[in-house]
């Protein structure tokens, strides 16, 4: 159990707050060391650093958007247990943060420049689910990490094979994001309606090839 929880509803917003300004500025603290830690340097070519920099640059993005969506959905929640368990995969997140920001700087690029664009959608987005009631936001948690699942797994086949730091962080974001959904669904998830899942698939499309480049 957390303080965080018991933090009135003004304290909750000031604490939000803080951590929306400290994620858009690319600002997050690991409370893991990176998995790359362990993983071989490798010499890339500058067409594969630039590849393995754009495609950690939007892993970063959804991790920003992770934390926007974990944000507004604990801050909405009807179930102290949920919003603890939204509260507790928010600092999961926070550590996939911090983790792909470094890896990018490492490849010797930047993050992305629409952060705050992204953070404030996912923010409206996640508001709109907690507010449709807990099984509806949980299950729309079970079907984004089920995306960024196969997300990621799809990053796994595109990333140079040498980049062993870049694939070491993916890797355990990816097991951390299955074990995401797997706790949202013990909770109660309900299943999230088939159009709202296309739009999802869409927009994450959209957000990937965008933060590729920008």
């Amino acid at each position: 159990m957390t303080a965080h929880r018991y933090f009135n509803p003004l304290d909750r917003f000031i604490v939000g707050a803080d951590k929306a300004l400290r994620v858009i500025a690319g600002v997050a603290s690991a409370s893991r060391p990176t998995p790359a830690a362990q993983a071989p340097d490798a010499t890339l070519s500058a067409a594969e650093q630039r590849h393995s920099a754009g495609l950690m640059r939007v892993n970063h993005v959804g991790e920003v958007c992770a934390q926007a969506l974990y944000n507004s959905q604990a801050r909405h929640a009807h179930s102290p247990a949920i919003r603890a368990q939204f509260d507790e995969a928010g600092r999961d997140e926070e550590d996939h943060l911090a983790w792909t920001a470094q890896r990018v700087h490492e490849l010797g690029s930047r993050l992305s420049l629409l952060n705050p664009l992204w953070y404030a959608g996912s923010f409206a987005l996640g508001t709109i689910a907690a507010r449709m009631g807990d099984g509806q936001s949980l299950g729309f948690v079970v079907e984004t990490e089920k995306q960024v699942e196969a997300h990621l797994e799809s990053h796994l086949g595109d990333l140079p094979p040498q980049d062993a730091k870049s694939r070491a962080i993916v890797r355990q974001m990816q097991l951390d994001e299955i074990e995401h959904g797997a706790a949202a669904q013990r909770l109660g998830a309900t299943d999230t309606p088939a159009p709202v899942k296309a739009l999802m698939g869409i927009m994450g499309k959209v957000m990937t090839k965008t933060a590729y480049y920008l």
